[in-house]
């Protein structure tokens, strides 16, 4: 369920940011500042609303910390996908493969095609409906194999109990 939880949020998510950059003719700039606006409004009120309840926070926002090791991996992730993109580009580049550079030419010229037909907002958002669609499909495919799993097993059962 956490899959399916997690492609719902990233859909919802999606269509929000496609709505305001699309629908709005909005920056990203200006969705992120109003999110932030939103937020920081939200919990002055909540944080007023405490201190006249006399309820007692359990925990400081401003003594939230990511450890080291997280930060580390993330950056390394950061970096290694960069460089196997630098990597990739700079082989096609120097011609040395050339199926390679073919495949980064055509596929470089349908990105610019598609830019010329549909925006980038657009393009990024079938995308994240893509991913998120891809990710369902997969939840469903497990619980389904788990289903039948569980399936097989009770007609296993019913048959061991009937052959004794």
């Amino acid at each position: 369920m956490g899959e399916l939880g997690k492609a719902m949020g990233l859909l919802i998510s999606g269509t929000l940011v496609y709505y305001h950059c699309a629908y709005r003719n909005a920056t990203l700039l200006s969705l992120f500042s109003d999110v932030f606006i939103v937020l920081l409004c939200s919990l002055a009120i909540l944080g007023l609303l405490f201190r006249q309840l006399n309820v007692s926070v359990p925990v400081d926002p401003l003594e939230w910390q990511i450890s080291q090791d997280t930060a580390s991996s993330i950056v390394a992730r950061l970096a290694n996908t960069v460089g196997a993109a630098e990597g990739v580009l700079r082989v096609a580049a120097t011609g040395h493969d050339k199926r390679l550079f073919v495949k980064v030419v055509i596929c470089l010229y349908f990105l610019s095609a598609l830019g010329r037909l549909i925006s980038g907002v657009t393009v990024a958002y079938a995308g994240l409906c893509l991913f998120c669609l891809s990710m369902l499909c997969q939840t469903s495919q497990s619980l389904g194999n788990c289903v039948l799993k569980r399936g097989n097993g009770e007609i296993l059962e019913q048959g061991a109990h009937s052959d004794t």
